[in-house]
């Protein structure tokens, strides 16, 4: 997005013809908060299940042009042509979290983001902010919404992670940002790989942005470092050899230790005065929980692991994920909802792997994974499963004594399960079946 922004906060709505767009988690923490301006909004949703909201196909998208401002929900693509034809008629159409950061103290405020690893960064300094003594609320596209009256409305600090839908609507930035990852996703929404690189990075050029903490070991993030705004600080996985602060966060994996360091150079950059101090952070890593879904030890049987990373749903995670135990036998199960991603890195990742590593693909994408690894290399090991509990007992078998199972889709989980946590559940029975 090149166009300049609305600068326009939620206390600027008030007395204003509104409409809310979108009526789904975020899109009713929008309606509560207009309701607390006393404003009466217009309700439109392209699928309406509730009572006096509008269809956008039907009548909708009329009564969003009689408004002065539409709060647009982010999973509505900000290029689809009913934007167009609001802003052609002078109708700013905005998002809730633009509208918060507008009129919030940017000196508390850390916004992350990243193709990947944002909502671990994004939990894990949260986590250390409160270790080290502050009040802080981590929100945003991780799940709780920082204006929600919901909530409580007193911090020290918000950390926010921000979705590439969501960095679209943002009229301006923190002084300190961070990056974690750059790949190619959500194209269908951006409409291009170059579009979702440039929206996606895009909060860090707005007005007030000074500082970004970014992945010094993404060779596509530096390729791209014109976007990431006026200073940049790189940080790399191998950056404090020695460092045993961030032990007692319990993390898997290389790039997760990249994530916590990247987590310490933001809280320096906000002068936070713990970040310098090893004691004090190891002291406050003690008790972090990590993220369902995200390299989750599910359980051990008769010397074998199972992990969760039900979470990764395209290829830089998995990659990362495979990284995450080097030496170690893999039986990796891939595959999911099939949207056309390239599966060439992937399989380059496999077969550079020095431990033995059996691939077991799942519907309905595991038929171009197989194509992509025996293209690779014809020897690699790749067994294709009707299913999660075949593919879990199958690399069960393949991994003992000492191996791994790890299921790591490359792919969405939507057609065989509801969401990523279903396809976590169904890991997890399909592990007590075999205990």
């Amino acid at each position: 997005m090149t166009e300049p922004r609305p600068k326009l906060s939620w206390s600027d709505l008030s007395g204003a013809r509104v409409g809310v767009w979108g009526l789904g988690r975020e899109g009713h923490t929008n309606l509560r908060k207009l309701r607390t301006l006393g404003v009466d909004p217009v309700l439109v949703d392209d699928h309406p299940a509730d009572p006096g909201v509008l269809a956008t196909g039907d009548g909708g998208l009329a009564a969003l042009e009689r408004c002065d401002v539409v709060v647009k929900t982010p999973g509505l693509s900000r290029y689809r042509p009913e934007v167009a034809r609001l802003a052609g008629l002078g109708i700013p159409v905005v998002g809730g979290l633009g509208l918060w950061l507008v009129e919030t103290d940017l000196r508390q405020v850390l916004c992350v983001t990243g193709t990947k690893g944002k909502s671990t960064t994004a939990s894990l300094t949260g986590h250390l902010l409160t270790g080290l003594g502050y009040t802080c609320l981590v929100g945003g596209n991780i799940g709780v919404v920082p204006y929600d009256p919901a909530g409580q409305t007193d911090f020290d600090y918000w950390v926010i992670e921000v979705s590439s839908y969501q960095a679209t609507d943002l009229p301006c930035t923190p002084p300190v940002t961070a990056v974690t990852s750059l790949h190619p996703d959500h194209l269908d929404w951006h409409g291009g790989v170059q579009r979702y690189y440039r929206d996606k990075l895009s909060m860090c050029t707005q007005p007030g942005a000074d500082l970004t903490v970014a992945n010094g070991d993404s060779e596509v993030l530096r390729q791209h470092e014109r976007l990431l705004g006026p200073r940049v600080e790189w940080v790399s996985q191998d950056e404090e050899p020695g460092a045993d602060w961030m032990a007692p966060l319990g993390l898997l994996g290389r790039h997760n230790r990249r994530n916590a360091l990247i987590a310490r150079r933001c809280l320096a950059a906000l002068g936070v005065p713990g970040a310098s101090d090893e004691d004090a952070l190891r002291a406050a890593a003690v008790g972090y929980q990590g993220l369902p879904s995200r390299l989750a030890p599910v359980g051990t049987i008769a010397g074998v692991t199972f992990v969760d990373d039900s979470l990764a749903t395209n290829v830089l995670p998995t990659l990362a994920a495979l990284d995450a135990f080097p030496g170690r036998r893999i039986a990796l199960i891939v595959g999911g909802h099939d949207r056309g991603i390239d599966y060439a890195p992937l399989a380059a990742g496999v077969l550079a792997r020095s431990a033995p590593t059996l691939v077991l693909t799942l519907p309905d994408s595991g038929p171009r994974v197989r194509a992509e690894i025996e293209r690779a290399a014809a020897g690699l090991s790749v067994t294709d499963c009707s299913g999660l509990e075949e593919a879990v007992a199958a690399g069960f078998r393949w991994a003992r004594p000492d191996g791994v199972v790890l299921l790591s889709p490359a792919a969405p989980s939507f057609g065989r399960f509801r969401d990523y946590r279903d396809r976590s559940e169904a890991f997890a029975r399909a592990v007590r079946a075999i205990s």
